[in-house]
């Protein structure tokens, strides 16, 4: 397993960001589009890693700390540590927050299907919390925001309809690696940035010994191949290894359908999603 990230250690030149600007613009993003479709609240689901506590900082800054609702959703396999990172996070901005252990009903649902491993039992750990928060949306007349970074959705690292799951995500175009960056400018506490990265799915599971590659490396593959649209020879010339460039470019094709809306067949003249398209906020 890599070491955590460290904020001493130096960033790929084209991936560093100007952490002032893209603050203004991901805070102007949240208060916009939450505002301009009728609603003023946002909730989410934080688990006290750096990618969910950089977004209740920012949504507490574009909206105010009465108007963001954290979660807090653990399993009795979750690090305790995830537990207390996420109440430091809702103490120092002063956020509500409401807690619930999804234990019982994550087990009543695995005791019809003993034989299920770690991967169906973390997908469905991840849309438990899902519900919850889309639930908790309606009770409190929020929207759901979203914390997927770029690298995850692009390698589709994450669940469909868990935590893939949002009304908006500013999350979405920002790698990794620019995650740490900016939560480190935000005040995102330093223990939270520093901590190896976990979707703690079950105890001792780690992004990057799941991924098989350091996170740092990924992010810099994944900008010569999106960002520059680098061929495999090109990329071979940048000096990775071939292996390592046919998996992560077979996990963003294999994965772009986690990425797309589900495809409606289409029969009339006006298709949902290809000719009867309007903006979100239509009607307001």
């Amino acid at each position: 397993m890599s070491a955590p990230a460290s904020l001493s250690d130096p960033v790929f030149p084209p991936l560093q960001i100007n952490p002032a600007l893209v603050r203004g613009i991901l805070v102007g993003f949240i208060q916009n589009e939450v505002r301009k479709v009728g609603f003023d609240r946002v909730v989410l689901n934080l688990s006290g890693g750096v990618d969910s506590s950089l977004v209740a900082f920012l949504a507490t800054e574009a909206l105010g700390p009465d108007n963001v609702m954290a979660l807090i959703l653990p399993y009795k396999n979750s690090d305790p540590k995830s537990r207390s990172d996420a109440l430091e996070v809702v103490g120092q901005l002063g956020i509500h927050h409401l807690e619930l252990d999804i234990t019982s009903q994550i087990d009543a649902y695995f005791a019809r299907f003993p034989e299920a491993d770690q991967v169906r039992r973390g997908n469905k750990m991840a849309r438990e919390r899902m519900t919850i928060a889309y639930d908790q949306s309606l009770a409190w007349r929020a929207l759901v925001i979203g914390t997927s970074n770029k690298t995850e959705l692009l390698l589709g690292y994450g669940t469909i309809y868990g935590d893939m799951a949002s009304a908006i995500n500013p999350m979405g175009d920002l790698y990794k690696t620019q995650v740490w960056q900016l939560a480190d400018a935000v005040g995102v506490p330093t223990a939270i940035v520093q901590k190896a990265p976990s979707a703690d799915l079950w105890a001792g599971q780690s992004d990057e010994t799941e991924l098989g590659f350091q996170y740092r490396m990924i992010d810099q593959l994944l900008y010569y191949m999106i960002e520059r649209r680098y061929s495999v020879e090109e990329l071979s010339g940048q000096s990775f290894d071939d292996a390592f460039i046919v998996e992560i470019m077979r996990r963003v094709r294999e994965n772009q359908y986690k990425r797309r809306l589900p495809v409606i067949a289409k029969l009339t003249s006006r298709t949902i999603d290809r000719d009867f398209r309007y903006p979100r906020d239509w009607g307001r």
